[in-house]
């Protein structure tokens, strides 16, 4: 007898946990597949910022991301009586007076107004090199990405709606009307594999590029900050005296570990940002799923009408995951449209 339910999902990074907790306030029923063979969510830096600092433009869609995710990680913390969401400032070194008045032009257009503040920080801050100032940006904050992740396959665990093996695509079986998987039954399968979705035979087609990123855990007690300092790299506080360094792109190596090439690099642009001592408590690596155009991948397969996609979230998955596991749940259940920058129809 196949124990009967309405979805499985195989991954639980952000981008699945978000999808089961849409199913979770919806009522209905899920098993979850995670193998721990990606680790792009548990070792992400977390942060959620509405401005592409590079550029000083903002962030694709990002009023409306914020507007649904934010309160998405509030019940969450409420669920757990768990703190995952820390508020925090931005403080964004300029390197030229070219950087300020780019700064100033951008804080005056109407995406951006609210989020950047106009006034030039000049405040000397001790350890930091900062010989323009800075650019302070709100709205934004941390999600403790690896602690919720953690607590939500610890809750799936009670619940026994998760299976820790690794997920086998030759034992699916395809009817009409539903999916059959070893002893389960579902109406649909969601992969929600970040990178591992290479491997996947029904979705390898879709143009997923791998960038390894890399982070450092610093102490450095002489360093005190409250605030996600961005410059070559960002600085990210995490309480006593420890702090986030990061992040490397690798666009040629495909492993999850830590490398040698990834802490010097780290070293050596820490040198023009930092000038107090520290010393390195860890390193970590992750492969963060991007695509060209940096819109996510989400719909159904264009044959089999009851194996599903969510990937593709890259190095904003905390912003963009509730917004779209939200869509794809009102796709699938209720009709609603995917938008067409993120629908798989694009590349059909």
């Amino acid at each position: 007898m196949k124990k009967k339910v309405d979805y499985i999902i195989v991954g639980l990074g952000l981008a699945g946990l978000a999808f089961a907790e849409e199913l979770s306030e919806a009522n209905k029923s899920f098993i979850v597949f995670e193998d721990d063979s990606q680790t792009s969510s548990l070792v992400a830096g977390g942060v959620y910022n509405p401005v592409i600092l590079k550029r000083f433009t903002p962030v694709w869609n990002a009023k409306e991301q914020l507007e649904i995710a934010l309160p998405f990680y509030e019940r969450l913390e409420r669920k757990f009586n768990a703190k995952f969401d820390e508020k925090f400032q931005i403080k964004k070194v300029f390197k030229s007076i070219e950087d300020q008045n780019n700064w100033f032009e951008a804080s005056d257009k109407p995406l951006l107004s609210n989020y950047l503040n106009p006034i030039i920080d000049h405040q000397k801050i001790d350890g930091i090199i900062a010989d323009f100032g800075f650019g302070n940006v709100k709205e934004a904050g941390r999600i403790d990405t690896k602690k919720l992740v953690e607590r939500y396959r610890e809750y799936l665990q009670k619940e026994h709606k998760i299976i820790f093996e690794k997920f086998d695509y030759d034992l699916i079986e395809i009817e009409e009307n539903q999916v059959n998987y070893k002893d389960t039954c579902a109406n649909r399968i969601v992969f929600c594999e970040g990178f591992g979705i290479k491997q996947n035979p029904f979705f390898n087609y879709l143009p997923l590029n791998e960038a390894k990123g890399e982070l450092l855990t610093i102490h450095a007690p002489d360093l005190q900050i409250d605030f996600l300092l961005k410059s070559t790299l960002f600085v990210m506080p995490l309480g006593d005296h420890l702090y986030k360094v990061g992040a490397t792109f690798n666009w040629t190596d495909k492993t999850s570990n830590p490398s040698k090439e990834g802490k010097e690099e780290l070293v050596e642009k820490l040198k023009k940002v930092i000038t107090v001592p520290y010393t390195i408590v860890s390193q970590s690596a992750g492969i963060r799923p991007t695509v060209a155009g940096r819109r996510p991948l989400i719909g159904i397969h264009p044959v089999h009408g009851n194996l599903v996609v969510l990937n593709g979230l890259g190095t904003r998955g905390v912003m963009i995951a509730p917004t779209m596991a939200k869509q794809l749940f009102n796709h699938l259940e209720k009709g609603g449209t995917l938008e067409t920058e993120v629908d798989i129809k694009r590349f059909g």
